[in-house]
């Protein structure tokens, strides 16, 4: 701890010095990136605390950690006797971090935030927010005084993704892109999120955990598009590669400068969702600015023909694994000898066995007994529970193949369970198959969906707290937007072509957790004179757990539903099983018998 205290001294001098009163400390990086390379690690570093959502706020006097309450035990350990006192977010006592910050400082202060960490739309809220209270936000980068032993960027060497693989070459996206930038009226767009670059140069690499993606920056002009990247990423390969793609490559740092001289004729396309505040500063005050959300992440969203397959060929592996997992599990859980931490493990080398397997799509989460009720649970051999042949577990985990990415959920019952369990199982299945069954009419938006997935519970007062569906990359970021299926307003509308999770659930603390998920992919269904309708095919392939379902609570038609899934799981994975596997998976996929009412 005094190593903390000695850090947070160090920057509260840097502070003083420049004249500071407050600095604000996210966990994030220039790229808004989900996961972040050790460099940009900042506020673990002033903290001490790692969990994936939080934000430091350092005062002359004071400092707080603001997170959420899936890491309201772990902050309370990791800041002990660091002098930062837990904000316990959503909590009714605890205040924001800017209405803290007014009760905090007075009219004339300053506050110092790194804009390489805040979008440009982050940055100008807390700007007008403090403006309001008479306090000044100030861009100023402190921890690069104070971090004086931080990581250096990682200059792994990244890969050319096949067009075999990617479906489309580099040169063709980069057409597909132009036009959008003529829609808007653009000379030039700026790039910044890593997996709009990594999809649209056809590169992937191992910079963060979980995401195949390479840090760097983009230009795309009407004549030109040039990567920013460290030279010592590229090799003589991957150089031939670009440049026979028609790219450029300038090193990473030199996109601002490249920003600085951009002329005042051009008209500039931003995400300012995404753009980082240190390059919005960048670009010349009289360049005209076309702000809208990045056309690759909408030209992405669409998946073509060849990744579509990709799809269905890693759902298959995906399957295997699985399936050879889930029956390791039920054979050895009884031996008292597997953790939350040890099953993990096991899973990884199931998945490895396959073919163009590269790695996890994100951190496994395997929830036993009440841990299944913590939604983003992630087992440490200190937190991890034993598992035991009573109960159910719930795993979602995921994989990054060559031919695309995957994330599914299955929660299974151990041993003996009880009728509420199977009653909140049944549950989240009948919202997951009213989703996966829906028809829509084309300009549907997700929020419009939301209901089908959670009737069943609202009509018993019961609820999820989080979203129903998001967007999944191919061979890219297993979150993938711009659409989604969730109670919170989303513009964005369902399209043929994108891929999406379906995953319901209902969490009862303290007890358990049950949550199904399968990825989905929108197709046409019909077209009739009241327009074009669309439907979601399910790709994911393993078996829904039989011995938790209500047979009792299911219509003939969510009955059909199963048996059908459970018939097509089948017949796709048993050719790349052996005798014994073929039996166990015939097993778990048997009908469920129709019930006389």
């Amino acid at each position: 701890m005094n190593q903390i205290i000695n850090r947070i001294a160090k920057l509260r001098a840097a502070m003083t010095n420049s004249g500071i009163t407050a600095c604000i400390i996210p966990g994030t990086d220039p790229h808004a990136s989900e996961y972040l390379a050790e460099f940009w690690k900042e506020r673990v570093w002033i903290s001490g605390f790692n969990g994936s959502a939080g934000t430091a706020v350092v005062t002359t006097r004071k400092a707080g950690l603001w997170t959420d309450s899936r890491y309201f035990l772990q902050a309370a350990d990791q800041l002990a006797g660091t002098g930062i006192e837990l904000m316990k977010q959503g909590q009714p006592d605890t205040l924001e971090i800017i209405p803290w910050l007014s009760d905090e400082l007075y009219v004339g202060d300053r506050v110092g935030v790194n804009p390489q960490m805040f979008s440009a739309n982050g940055y100008a809220a807390m700007k007008a927010e403090l403006k309001m209270v008479g306090i000044q936000l100030v861009s100023i980068d402190l921890l690069a005084e104070v971090w004086t032993e931080r990581p250096s960027l990682p200059l792994n060497p990244f890969f050319v993704f096949d067009a075999k693989y990617a479906g489309k070459t580099t040169s063709d996206k980069l057409t597909d892109l132009r036009l959008e930038l003529k829609k808007v009226r653009a000379d030039i767009f700026v790039m910044s999120a890593l997996d709009d670059i990594a999809w649209l140069f056809n590169i992937r690499g191992n910079d963060v955990d979980y995401n195949p993606v390479v840090i760097a920056y983009a230009l795309v002009e009407e004549n030109k598009a040039t990567l920013f990247i460290a030279p010592e990423k590229l090799t003589s390969e991957t150089r031939r590669y670009l440049e026979s793609e028609g790219v450029s490559v300038a090193a990473y740092t030199a996109i601002n400068e490249a920003l600085s001289g951009i002329s005042s004729s051009k008209a500039v396309l931003i995400d300012s969702a995404k753009l980082n505040q240190s390059l919005f500063e960048a670009i010349p005050a009289d360049c005209p600015i076309r702000n809208t959300m990045s056309p690759v992440f909408k030209l992405k969203s669409i998946k073509n023909e060849v990744e579509m397959a990709g799809y269905r060929r890693a759902m298959v592996k995906d399957g295997v694994a699985l399936t050879k997992f889930f029956k390791w599990l039920e054979e050895n859980v009884a031996s008292g000898e597997l953790t939350e931490t040890s099953v993990n493990m096991k899973l990884y080398q199931f998945r490895n066995e396959q073919e163009h397997f590269i790695g996890e799509s994100f951190g496994t989460i395997a929830g036993y007994g009440s841990h299944g009720a913590i939604v983003h649970y992630s087992a440490t051999e200190e937190s991890a529970f034993t598992l035991k042949p009573e109960g159910v577990v719930l795993l979602d985990s995921g994989g990054q193949y060559l031919d695309g990415t995957t994330d599914i959920t299955r929660t299974v019952a151990l041993g003996e369970v009880t009728a509420q369990q199977k009653t909140d199982f049944t549950l989240v299945l009948k919202g997951h198959i009213a989703l996966g069954t829906a028809i829509f009419p084309s300009g549907t938006r997700g929020s419009q969906l939301d209901i089908l997935a959670r009737k069943a519970m609202w009509d018993l007062g019961l609820n999820y707290g989080h979203g129903t569906g998001h967007g999944v990359g191919h061979f890219l970021n297993v979150h993938e937007g711009p659409q989604s299926i969730r109670a919170e307003e989303n513009p964005v509308t369902l399209q043929a072509g994108m891929f999406m999770s379906n995953e319901p659930g209902l969490y009862r603390s303290g007890e358990y957790g049950m949550r199904t998920e399968n990825l989905i992919h929108i197709v046409p269904a019909m077209k009739t004179e009241f327009g074009q309708f669309l439907k979601f095919e399910t790709v994911t392939l393993f078996p829904i757990d039989n011995e938790l379902i209500d047979v009792y609570m299911l219509d003939d038609k969510e009955i059909e539903w199963i048996d059908n899934y459970h018939k097509k799981v089948f017949e796709s994975l048993s050719p790349f099983l052996n005798e014994e596997e073929k039996k166990w998976l015939e097993l778990k996929c048997n009908i469920l018998f129709k019930i006389p009412y």
